[in-house]
């Protein structure tokens, strides 16, 4: 059974992980004059970018001859995983407002249009979305109860469903909270990136190191993540990657004084 207080805190986190885009949409649209169609060029990126491209290479690499290796390895994992992200992430920065944000002025607010896309279609796809399924299947399992929902699964197959179910009969109220400060840390992280690589975008010449700049920088937190997921808290880790987000949003907030 998933408890009650879950299931509450689930709800919270599914419409906080829908909500605040949508509410940063409507803020940058109807009170900034930001152009729908920035946000929108960065939700898309975000997509095609992490969700479809970045997703095929993993499949390639990590189901590849050294996939094991690098899995097994956890200082190979965050750097791969880390230095992956980076590069797609920030390269679908680039290219997107290169090509595709031609138009617009040279100023902040289409750089943090773009981020709000990039970082709120992220927080909605990873986050929201997620916590949603999250409750329907919890909800089932307080229903159907776990032995008769997954009865008809194969032997071997119905190891992930249980797996699945002894996260969720463990979600909490903490982890639950968590889970939102990170999505929160993270939609920061995509705001100072993005306005890293809208200057260099822009600005061009000498301002052009800002994008391997964000692309170390994304992989840096990501790598870290990964590096002292196991070996610290959950507190002490999500403090560190915050830490390191408000220092990329105040690089960014910096950059969008200039611009």
């Amino acid at each position: 059974m998933v408890p009650t207080a879950s299931l509450v805190m689930m709800s919270v986190n599914a419409v906080a992980g829908i909500a605040i885009p949508v509410a940063l949409v409507w803020w940058m649209v109807a009170r900034k004059g930001a152009r729908l169609s920035t946000i929108l060029t960065g939700a898309g990126t975000f997509i095609v970018f992490a969700l479809v491209l970045e997703a095929i290479v993993h499949q390639v690499v990590l189901k590849g001859p050294h996939g094991s290796a690098i899995m097994g390895n956890t200082l190979y994992y965050a750097l791969y995983g880390g230095l992956a992200a980076g590069i797609f992430e920030e390269a679908g920065r680039f290219v997107a407002m290169r090509f595709l944000m031609k138009k617009e002025p040279t100023a902040a607010l289409p750089g943090v249009a773009y981020g709000i896309g990039h970082g709120g279609a992220e927080m909605m796809l990873i986050f929201g979305i997620t916590m949603i399924s999250n409750l329907v299947i919890s909800l089932l399992i307080n229903i159907c109860q776990p032995d008769t929902l997954f009865s008809q699964v194969p032997g071997e197959a119905g190891a992930q469903p249980e797996a699945q179910i002894a996260q969720l009969e463990n979600f909490n109220i903490g982890s639950g909270l968590i889970g939102l400060w990170e999505r929160l840390s993270a939609l920061v992280l995509q705001l100072g990136l993005s306005m890293m690589v809208w200057t260099a975008v822009r600005k061009g010449g000498r301002w052009l190191w800002l994008l391997p700049a964000a692309i170390l920088l994304h992989a840096l937190v990501d790598g870290v993540a990964v590096m002292l997921v196991k070996s610290v808290g959950m507190v002490y880790l999500e403090l560190i990657i915050t830490a390191l987000a408000l220092a990329v949003g105040a690089i960014g907030f910096m950059l969008a004084k200039r611009l």
